[in-house]
């Protein structure tokens, strides 16, 4: 039976100790930041990227993993015989999970890639749990029906403080983006169906905190709520006033909170964090 091993992309949320126990492959986005260009994870970290976006002249720019990147880590996985599943993050945000489907028709290794519909930890969830039945010796079909298990069960909500990033990276008309700002209004987000849907409009932290607290009840409603992430760009206090509330409420879940990755937050902003989740009912 061949072996399966895993790649994704560089907005995994994923930590160094988890990446070198269960033997997953990261294909990096790149970032320019005034004219320099980093490598995600190599040349540049989640936590130093921020300080230097924040004093950028420009907004820095994000790009993704070119296709021989993808496919020169292809081709050296799949030498022994091995299948390749890559999970990536959504397409709605990144052309990243295509620049891997190009790749996957040019490598000489047999490539199974998938959108994961989410990134940072939820596309870690995925990511990891590929990687534990891999090592496991699980076929390709068993992996792919957990991946879809643990997708349609995770939960990915977001909040924007500010829209300077959104308004300079021209996602949103400048004027708009001005108003907001203007009127102090905070943006409550989720991720579902692979695409990025604004839930809660409200002013100042207060409605962001009224915002989390939901979520968390809802939480609490959840059967075997299994793992959580908090990731972030800049803290905040409404960010510690998730947190402290979630450990409290959840003490038998593991939980990572960290800075998220360099493209992520170029997309969000100063303040920004999401909260995700993995429930495993079995």
């Amino acid at each position: 039976m061949a072996k399966v091993k895993i790649v994704t992309d560089s907005s995994a949320q994923l930590t160094d100790e988890e990446l070198k126990q269960y033997g997953i492959t990261i294909v990096p986005l790149t970032v320019m930041i005034d004219d320099t260009v980093y490598v995600d994870r190599d040349t540049i970290t989640n936590e130093t990227f921020v300080p230097q976006m924040l004093a950028a002249h420009d907004l820095p720019k994000t790009s993704q993993p070119p296709v021989g990147k993808f496919v020169e880590a292809f081709d050296r996985l799949g030498e022994d015989g091995s299948q390749i599943l890559c999970l990536n993050m959504l397409a709605a945000i990144s052309g990243t999970v295509h620049a891997a489907e190009q790749a996957a028709t040019i490598s000489k290794s047999d490539v199974t890639v998938v959108d994961s519909q989410s990134t940072d930890r939820g596309l870690g969830f995925q990511v990891l749990e590929a990687a534990k039945l891999a090592q496991q010796g699980a076929d390709m079909d068993t992996i792919l029906a957990r991946v879809n298990q643990v997708r349609n069960n995770t939960k990915l909500y977001l909040c924007v403080m500010t829209l300077d990033n959104i308004v300079k990276g021209g996602r949103l008309h400048p004027i708009a983006g001005a108003i907001t700002n203007f009127l102090n209004i905070k943006l409550g987000l989720q991720v579902t169906d692979g695409k990025l849907k604004i839930i809660s409009k409200g002013r100042g932290d207060k409605s962001l905190k009224k915002f989390f607290s939901g979520i968390i009840d809802e939480m609490k409603n959840t059967a075997a709520v299994k793992s959580i992430g908090v990731s972030y760009v800049t803290e905040t206090e409404v960010l510690k006033d998730t947190v402290q509330k979630l450990k409290a409420d959840f003490p038998d879940a593991s939980f990572l909170e960290r800075v998220t990755s360099p493209t992520i937050s170029t997309h969000t902003g100063k303040g920004a964090f999401a909260l995700i989740y993995y429930s495993d009912p079995e």
